[in-house]
């Protein structure tokens, strides 16, 4: 995925007006998962259950390297539109990256990892968010795009 298609998709949801912040942020995280290969996304309303943040985003990746893409880039996005990452943590071949930015939490784990921890459970009283399937990897939009110039014509 081109960095500009990338860039595109998530100005689209931040500025939505739907998605107010911090909300907006969450999903623009979600979508960034989800076209990383990202699996058993969950986003969770917790702004009622919870004084740390308002929303908590959560995915699992196969590999160390596949966590670390993410957060990398969940971090370049979320600078990118004036979002500070308080905190990061887990990153050297960790199998649980924790990206603080205040008004939302984001967690990569491991696939393996991911039950010893049992976060969902802990957060069993806050709403969960449904997420689009067109913010999954196997999007026909995103893969179509892919093959369109910058002139929209397509030369495969």
């Amino acid at each position: 995925m081109s960095k500009e298609f990338v860039d595109a998709e998530i100005k689209k949801i931040i500025e939505d007006k739907e998605l107010k912040y911090p909300k907006n942020m969450a999903m623009a995280s979600a979508w960034i998962l989800g076209n990383l290969k990202g699996i058993n996304l969950k986003v969770f309303d917790v702004s009622h259950t919870s004084s740390l943040s308002d929303f908590y985003v959560l995915a699992s990746a196969s590999n160390t390297t596949q966590a670390s893409s993410m957060a990398d880039d969940i971090t370049r996005c979320l600078k990118k539109h004036d979002m500070t990452i308080l905190s990061k943590e887990g990153n050297n071949g960790s199998d649980w990256i924790l990206l603080d930015a205040g008004d939302i939490i984001v967690h990569i784990f491991l696939d393996s990892a991911r039950e010893v921890y049992g976060l969902e459970e802990l957060w069993s009283e806050a709403k969960p968010v449904g997420i689009p399937q067109d913010y999954y990897f196997s999007s026909e939009d995103a893969e179509s795009a892919e093959k369109l110039d910058d002139k929209g014509r397509d030369f495969f």
